[in-house]
């Protein structure tokens, strides 16, 4: 039998040290737990340069591990010729990260936000489920972003186990 080729999940924000990055460990965690991690590929980046080689936010940080989870990671920017191909899931936390890899060249059928994956939030429209930006905010914004992250990566893993 031939095992079908994994899925490519990527997941994208504006400086990729706190909100993607956090969305990928969540979802590296899920599939873990499910036993499916094998049927996955799995990354982060960002739309803009400005923080490529960096780690983590250390709020980031501290609220994955205060959820059991270990955030490593290495800032870098989205790659239009390699993650385009790659990936079969393009996943933006806001419109902007996806008006901005549609600009970029990204096949629609692609992009979508990460939240539309929460089921207590089918149907409703994209500005009203966006993953909003912590990095300016305090420690609590970190929590509620980890919250929102880890319902869409939830219904994202349901989505793809039933898909296949």
């Amino acid at each position: 039998m031939i095992e079908p080729t994994p899925t490519g999940v990527l997941f994208v924000c504006l400086g990729n040290i706190c909100r993607s990055p956090l969305a990928r460990v969540i979802f590296e965690q899920r599939v873990a737990e499910r036993g499916v991690a094998d049927r996955f590929v799995i990354d982060s980046c960002g739309t803009g340069a400005w923080h490529v080689g960096k780690g983590a936010d250390p709020r980031s940080v501290q609220v994955a591990m205060a959820n059991g989870l270990r955030l490593d990671h290495c800032a870098r920017q989205l790659d239009p010729d390699e993650d385009f191909e790659r990936f079969e899931l393009l996943l933006g936390m806001d419109q902007s990260n996806c008006t901005t890899m549609l600009e970029l060249g990204a096949p629609r059928e692609k992009v979508r936000m990460l939240r539309s994956f929460d089921p207590l939030l089918a149907g409703m429209e994209p500005h009203r489920i966006e993953v909003p930006d912590p990095y300016y905010g305090g420690p609590d914004g970190f929590d509620k972003v980890y919250a929102m992250l880890a319902r869409a990566c939830e219904g994202l893993l349901d989505h793809l186990i039933e898909r296949r």
